[in-house]
């Protein structure tokens, strides 16, 4: 028979979030590896808060709500707060009961602001690496490095000349949207700085491109598996590539001989003699349109052909970041800001692959 369309409000619940959530949804393996680093994390939790007073959001339920962000690709955190308050996953991901209250949007990006002090998100992204499961998936002879841009939160009419670097020409028509031409005028990060967003620089990622307000993004990635080991977020400029490289390589243990794969834009000769220095061979494609730094020496041998194959597959990182991470153009302002959402985002990266990784080791 037809069944009534009548909708009956029951007064208790008597199913939990854990029950609702099937045994075999993939955010489970996440969360437990999500759960494991946060433990670890403890420690520096407790030197960022005072022993007294009224609590605040605890840090690992913020994590995890901003972990679903990038999971989910949720554009803000207000949109966030609404999804906690009726998404009955979400609330378990993060750890919230069904009747809790979900926080007020200020007062969740004030505390999400306050693990900025600690470094929390470079923290986390190494705990994830470090848990014993996981370290047997990295690779520590074989790397890749790359870098992307990342479109800065300024428009081109907030990059104005700074004190002695020039008249700016008056702008047409009133509101806050105001007209100008910039056809003709020289703009120069040395005499031009955003108002909206003083740390983004204008600059192009090659020719015939054009030039934008942005941050520049580096990852350093693990050939074996392909997965995301160090990640920083520099100033754009021209040399910055190759410096935050020289730095991520720095960081990796071990004295042994490793190989890291790059394209032609690293191929300058200090770079790739830092690079011998520090036992690294320099599997660098080499810039045929002048004289290249990488000679016969390392192209002869095998591996420099799989290192010039294998390092391509850090464009999928830098792809799942821009589009389902959303960090094509940066909600946040700052070297700082962007750069703990760009690591906490490379983290999420990493934990999205690594369910199906275990499951086949």
């Amino acid at each position: 028979m037809r069944g009534d369309d009548v909708r009956t409000a029951a007064l208790f619940s008597y199913v939990s979030c854990e029950a609702r959530v099937p045994l075999a949804h993939p955010l489970r393996p996440i969360r437990s590896v999500v759960d494991q680093a946060l433990v670890d994390l403890s420690p520096a939790f407790e030197r960022l808060y005072a022993p007294i007073g009224r609590p605040s959001i605890a840090p690992e339920k913020l994590l995890r709500a901003l972990l679903l962000q990038a999971f989910f690709s949720i554009r803000s955190e207000r949109q966030l707060m609404e999804q906690l308050d009726y998404n009955l996953l979400f609330r378990w991901f993060t750890g919230l009961g069904i009747d809790d209250p979900v926080w007020d949007v200020t007062v969740f990006t004030k505390n999400r602001d306050r693990l900025l002090d600690g470094d929390i998100a470079t923290e986390f992204f190494q705990a994830v690496l470090r848990q014993p499961r996981i370290k047997v998936l990295l690779s520590d002879e074989h790397f890749s490095v790359d870098g992307t841009l990342i479109e800065a939160w300024a428009g081109m009419k907030s990059f104005k000349p700074t004190t002695g670097g020039g008249n700016e020409p008056p702008a047409s028509g009133g509101g806050r949207n105001a007209e100008r031409d910039f056809h003709g005028e020289t703009r120069r990060n040395d005499t031009h700085a955003s108002t909206t967003d003083p740390d983004a620089r204008l600059y192009r990622k090659g020719r015939g491109k054009e030039a934008k307000l942005c941050h520049m993004g580096h990852l350093l990635m693990e050939n074996r598996h392909g997965l995301i080991v160090d990640a920083v977020l520099t100033p754009a400029t021209g040399t910055a590539e190759r410096e935050a490289a020289e730095a991520m390589m720095s960081r990796q243990a071990g004295r042994h001989r490793a190989t890291l794969g790059a394209d032609k834009a690293y191929d300058a000769a200090d770079f790739v003699a830092c690079l011998r220095d520090m036992n690294v061979t320099p599997h660098v494609a080499q810039n045929t349109a002048r004289h290249s730094a990488i000679d016969g020496r390392t192209t002869r041998h095998p591996g420099y052909a799989v290192s010039q194959h294998v390092r391509k597959r850090i464009e999928e990182s830098f792809g799942w970041i821009k589009t389902i991470g959303g960090l094509r153009k940066t909600r946040h302002r700052g070297t700082a800001r962007v750069g703990w959402m760009f690591t906490l985002t490379a983290a999420a990266c990493n934990l999205v692959r690594l369910p199906k990784l275990l499951a086949a080791t």
